[in-house]
């Protein structure tokens, strides 16, 4: 990577930071159990206890009060980030149905990636038979350094990206 984009210093090299896993649970408003269902299933994905996100605001049009439980979410660090990159990349992923690739698009201006699921049965600790009704999340990689450095980065990793079109 110091080669190929001229750096200078080992300390400008790309770095994963931290990986946040997020699942926003609509439902949650008529039935309290779904966020429980929610959290457990974020806890069997990441090993790791999530943490329920409250609205910071109400929005009459949606019947939302303020801090009234909306979802749930988990920062993962150092060894159970890369655990879950891996786990993600070479279990979950190949799971996906008539998977392309990854998009690119998901870059920020910081470099960070964001990637959206519409389903978490993907991930093989998932049961099937306990799901009651399929749950989208979003998961943010947040690296240090630009966006093409970020991309070269995750190829390195091993995500599949997918292949541009002529």
């Amino acid at each position: 990577m110091m080669e190929m984009f001229d750096l200078k210093n080992q300390m400008e090299v790309p770095v994963v930071k931290k990986i946040i896993l997020n699942m926003g649970v609509s439902a949650a408003k008529e039935d309290i159990k779904v966020l429980d269902e929610a959290r457990e299933e974020l806890t069997l994905i990441s090993g790791q206890a999530p943490i329920t996100t409250r609205a910071k605001n109400a929005v009459s049009n949606f019947k939302l009060r303020q801090g009234m439980p909306i979802g749930c979410k988990v920062t993962l660090r150092s060894s159970k980030m890369y655990n879950f990159l891996d786990h993600m990349i070479n279990f979950a992923l190949p799971r996906v149905r008539d998977f392309q690739g990854v998009s690119e698009k998901g870059f920020d201006k910081q470099g960070n990636f964001t990637l959206g699921m519409r389903d978490e049965l993907i991930f093989p600790e998932i049961d099937i038979d306990k799901i009651t009704k399929p749950k989208g999340m979003s998961i943010t990689i947040v690296i240090t350094g630009k966006p093409e450095q970020s991309l070269e980065l995750l190829k390195l990793f091993g995500l599949p990206f997918r292949k541009k079109k002529k």
